[in-house]
């Protein structure tokens, strides 16, 4: 099979060296609740929408990861952090999504850094708990 394949292929690993489909994609519900979040609550979502978005956010995911990846070998590093994937972003010419995350990851790490503390002195707050989960958990737009 050509490693460049990517299409067109009934088995579950689809020219990816040898990575089952199921661990290379992400989940189509996952993909399908996204879409219903940005998409008017009245409109319909067909099994091959979803299926190709599914396709196309899970080789994007690849593509920026692949970048970083190559950036920590080359620093010898063995781990990809977020610093990373906004570094990435902007190398491959995706400033509109480079700029949003950069600011998302910073707010999210001062987010943890307060709960942390807090949680040292003992006064961290359910409320807290909250906060920082649902911005974690959120899709919110810096």
């Amino acid at each position: 099979m050509d490693d460049n394949n990517i299409g067109g292929s009934s088995s579950n690993h689809n020219g990816y060296g040898g990575i089952k489909e199921q661990d290379r994609l992400l989940p189509i519900a996952n993909v399908g609740r996204l879409m219903k979040q940005i998409l008017p609550q009245n409109a319909k979502i067909s099994k091959e929408a979803k299926e190709t978005m599914q396709e196309c956010v899970s080789e994007f995911i690849s593509f920026v990861t692949s970048e970083a990846s190559e950036k920590c070998r080359k620093e010898r590093r063995k781990t990809v952090n977020g610093d990373d994937i906004c570094w990435a972003l902007a190398t491959l010419g995706f400033d509109d999504y480079a700029q949003p995350m950069t600011r998302y990851l910073h707010r999210y790490r001062e987010l943890e850094v307060d709960h942390k503390v807090n949680q040292e002195r003992g006064n961290n707050s359910p409320q807290e708990k909250e906060e920082l989960y649902k911005f974690s958990h959120s899709g919110i737009r810096l």
